[in-house]
């Protein structure tokens, strides 16, 4: 199975309450009710639902097809507000991209997954184990290194964060990387320290380059819907970012969550991810999400 028909069946669930939502005879106010609901129960949010739904009855569609069409429009309308493209600017060498997330998320798992990719069109990738309270965080990120044919910088347990994301820093620009990824932390019960830990990370590899880092990527798991939201506002307090990456999209009734992250954040989903395997991650596309969720593409 390719990975858009993986990602396509994943959305099936959502697909599904949307189709059940279209068999109306005529577009009146019970049949736009039931549509609103639906994208609502697929977690695009009372809002955007709304909205969507008031722009389509204010278009008088004749049809179920027209009424999809408009839709389809519109929630397109929405997902190519951002470029959804990611960049590695060559002239920054290396590269450094700061992964935030809450533990569980997947962010570990997208870090090597993306470490591969980059190193598949021949960009020397290290990445950074700047987790150094959890001996799992490390091991985890060492696994990956080893599994994709990357260096990883670690320190001792309870190490400074900051002091390791530095010296990988260091080793990285003498090791002429192209990328160095750092894994961080994602303890958002302790939001004071987790704060406190990104920005000294921030402070002191800004002393080796001011415009470092490059990146900042958030990774969102798409099964938890609108706490999703939550975590982009607490994550953007902390440190600015850069854009969200989806994880585990194959198995989700919530597929709607990323119509109301562009639309409340403007910022761009440069990937998402399919599954457990190095090659589930995909380059996100707005146009084949939409198709997908509508069951439009032709």
């Amino acid at each position: 199975m390719g990975l858009w028909q993986k990602f396509k069946q994943g959305l099936q669930k959502t697909s599904d309450k949307l189709e059940v939502a279209f068999r109306f005879t005529k577009l009146d106010d019970d049949a736009l009710e039931t549509l609103e609901e639906s994208l609502i129960l697929s977690d695009m949010g009372a809002a955007v639902s709304a909205e969507l739904v008031s722009k389509m009855a204010r278009q008088k569609p004749q049809s179920v097809e027209e009424a999809k069409q408009i839709l389809k429009k519109e929630l397109n309308a929405i997902m190519s507000q951002t470029d959804n493209v990611f960049k590695i600017d060559e002239t920054q060498k290396p590269f450094v991209i700061l992964m935030v997330g809450v533990n569980g998320t997947g962010k570990t798992t997208t870090i090597g997954k993306l470490a591969s990719q980059m190193k598949s069109k021949g960009l020397q990738v290290s990445m950074a184990a700047a987790d150094t309270f959890r001996m799992a965080a490390v091991e985890q990120l060492q696994e990956w290194g080893k599994r994709v044919g990357c260096n990883v910088y670690s320190s001792k347990m309870g190490a400074d964060p900051a002091g390791t994301a530095y010296d990988a820093y260091n080793h990285a620009i003498k090791n002429k990387d192209d990328v160095l990824f750092i894994d961080t932390a994602g303890r958002l019960q302790n939001k004071k320290e987790l704060m406190a830990e990104l920005q000294k990370i921030t402070k002191v590899i800004q002393k080796i380059n001011p415009q470092a880092p490059h990146a900042t990527l958030l990774t969102l798991d798409a099964t938890v819907g609108q706490n999703a939201i939550s975590q982009v506002e607490s994550f953007g307090q902390i440190t600015p970012l850069t854009g969200l990456i989806m994880s585990k999209l194959d198995g989700t009734a919530k597929g709607g969550i990323l119509v109301a992250l562009v639309s409340q954040f403007k910022l761009p989903i440069f990937y998402i991810g399919v599954g457990e395997k190095i090659d589930d991650l995909l380059t996100f596309d707005h146009a084949e999400y939409v198709d997908s969720l509508l069951g439009t593409k032709e």
